[in-house]
């Protein structure tokens, strides 16, 4: 039986515990497919996670910033992208015994993703398939579909202090 997790708030660390349970699935043979929803810069676990056996990521091949300085074409182009990722992996769904949908919150709150394709995937999905959701303010009804919640907040960070995201800890 597989069950819904959702890593959400304000807190460093939702990709990272997404993509370590990512690492222990695939230590145990599952297969595992990662889709990063609102990130298109070089981020280091892309050099890692495509040589795990049983994992494979998908993303947008560009950065389209954040959603307050978007465009309305920067929308249009990462809602396609966004779209076209997600349908892919309604398509996979079959192949796969974990999903993670990274950003995946943030996205829909912004309006970023079709609202009856991410429904469906989280509401309607296969009852053998553990999914993963990210990000911040996930909507009412992901959150009382899931079976995990888990809230990481931000007590202290460096930002906050000048130190900017340094590689192979925040990207």
């Amino acid at each position: 039986m597989g069950l819904i997790h959702i890593y959400c708030g304000d807190g460093k660390g939702k990709t990272t515990a997404a993509l370590g349970l990512a690492v222990r699935a695939a230590g145990a043979g599952m297969r595992v497919h990662i889709v990063q929803l609102m990130k298109g810069r070089f981020s280091s676990e892309l050099n890692s996670l495509p040589i795990i056996p049983g994992i494979t990521v998908e993303r947008c091949d560009r950065d389209y910033g954040f959603p307050a300085k978007m465009t309305e074409a920067d929308r249009a182009g990462i809602t396609l992208c966004h779209n076209g990722l997600l349908r892919r992996a309604e398509t996979l769904l079959p192949e796969r015994d974990m999903l993670i949908l990274d950003e995946f919150n943030s996205a829909y709150r912004h309006g970023l993703i079709d609202r009856e394709l991410a429904g469906r995937l989280v509401l309607q999905k296969p009852p053998e398939l553990e999914l993963v959701l990210t990000g911040r303010g996930p909507d009412a009804a992901f959150l009382a579909a899931a079976d995990y919640v888990s809230e990481i907040n931000a007590i202290k960070h460096p930002y906050h202090g000048g130190i900017s995201a340094r590689l192979g800890i925040e990207y």
